[in-house]
């Protein structure tokens, strides 16, 4: 910005010193200030704009007045060179108001708002008194505005009331009427009320004689009825009873019968296929024997008994597991996890369960024996989804029922005479089912004999 020359300050300058405000602009006059900086700043160059001012030299008149009049007063009252520039404008915008306002007589038809704002610019001798009159002016105008229309406003609001008055005497008096009409209505009405009232209270009575009937009639038959439910549950019981015996007494007859036949053919075809490999095994001549050929001796060629004992095998050679499943009708029974924890106890169950059982597969298939494999089932969350290899039946134990156990049951469920070979390394089950009459052998025996197979 331009700063001004000391002898260049305006003439006016001491009188301004002399001269200022004792009290605020009116807010009229101040708005009208605002308005006239604000048209005559667009005619200013930036360089001629005070520094706080030149941000707003691209706005609009009227968003300059709405965000910078505060900077523009502040500017105006502070900088007398900008007061001076923006004087020049005004005075070419108004020479007339300019001219008369200067020489200190403002016509009397112009605004006082207006006379006021220009002497506030110009600030020519007796400015102070100018603003205040135009001041005073202006809010004796506003005062009778203000006046005028607070007539206005009470001789509409008299007008309301008027017509308040009268709309309200007449929805009283239309209230009036409708309450007469609902008072009688409403007599009307309570004498109905109490000719019902005493028509429901007889009903009531008469309801409550019938509902006392109704109770006796009902606790009769309540209790004809529970003594012929009595009686039918009773003869149901015993009719059930009956039943009941009935048909146990034709299952006991049914099942023996069907376990005797069962364990009767299995032991007689223990017995033949026994004689038959009795028969292959000596390949006896069909000859009768001579009673010279019961003589007990040793002829030449024949094997004595210290060769017969030398020939025996060892209690952990698996060839002995063959001769044992070699014999006719022979069922293996195995105990299943004795014998995965025995041969690989680090391996989850499942995968142990699916090693053994492939294994036993493969034995069924080439001894042809019967296979049994038994596992402890009492901590199953879930049933066990496993499809059984062929020719091995696959059991778990029952709740409440360990596998030691359902291996004696199936033990004791063979007929005697039938050769059962039963693997375990437990020795409770071992002597167990020894005293059954099945063989035991370890679990070690079987694991070898699988490794073979494998």
């Amino acid at each position: 910005m331009e700063q001004p020359d000391s002898g260049a300050e305006p003439a006016g300058a001491a009188g301004e010193a002399a001269e200022a405000l004792d009290r605020p602009l009116p807010d009229g006059v101040r708005r009208r200030v605002v308005a006239l900086v604000s048209d005559a700043f667009g005619g200013l160059t930036v360089a001629e704009l005070p520094a706080q001012l030149r941000q707003y030299a691209r706005f609009t008149p009227s968003r300059r007045a709405k965000f910078a009049g505060n900077a523009m007063a502040a500017a105006l009252e502070g900088d007398p060179v900008f007061r001076q520039r923006i004087g020049e404008r005004l005075k070419e915008g108004q020479p007339e108001l300019a001219r008369a306002v200067e020489s200190g007589a403002p016509p009397a038809a112009a605004d006082p708002v207006d006379v006021a704002a220009t002497a506030y610019v110009l600030r020519p001798t007796g400015w102070v008194k100018l603003v205040a009159a135009a001041g005073e002016e202006a809010q004796r105008a506003d005062a009778e505005r203000a006046d005028e229309a607070g007539r206005r406003e009470l001789e509409r609001l008299r007008a309301e009331l008027a017509e308040a008055r009268a709309q309200t005497k007449a929805e009283t008096e239309r209230l009036r009427t409708e309450l007469d009409a609902a008072r009688r209505e409403a007599e009307s009405l309570q004498r109905k009320l109490r000719s019902a009232q005493s028509d429901v209270k007889r009903g009531e009575a008469a309801l409550r004689r019938s509902q006392a009937d109704i109770d006796v009639v009902r606790a009769e038959a309540a209790a004809q009825v529970s003594a012929a439910e009595s009686e039918t549950r009773r003869l149901k019981a015993r009719l059930g009873e009956a039943e009941a015996a009935l048909e146990a007494s034709r299952r006991a007859t049914r099942e023996g019968r069907s376990v005797e036949d069962m364990r009767l053919r299995l032991l007689l075809d223990t017995v033949l296929e026994s004689a038959q490999g009795l028969r292959r095994e000596l390949a006896l001549p069909p000859v009768s024997v001579h009673p010279a050929d019961t003589v007990d001796a040793v002829e030449p060629g024949r094997m004595s008994p210290k060769d017969i004992a030398a020939r025996a095998l060892s209690e952990t050679d698996p060839a002995l597991l063959d001769q044992l499943l070699a014999l006719p009708q022979a069922h293996l029974v195995v105990d299943g996890y004795n014998v995965t924890k025995t041969g690989y106890p680090t391996m989850p169950l499942e995968k142990q369960r699916l090693r053994l059982l492939g294994g036993l597969s493969a034995l069924a298939a080439r001894t042809g024996a019967e296979v049994t494999c038994v596992f402890d089932g009492a901590d199953l969350a879930a049933p066990v989804l496993l499809a059984p290899p062929r020719g091995v039946r696959v059991l778990f134990s029952k709740p409440g029922v360990t596998a030691d156990e359902l291996i004696r049951q199936l033990v004791r469920a063979e007929p005697p005479g039938r050769p059962v070979v039963v693997v375990s390394t437990d020795r409770e089950v071992a002597d167990g089912v020894a005293k059954s009459g099945a063989r035991p052998v370890a679990s070690a025996l079987l694991l070898k004999r699988l490794s073979r197979v494998s």
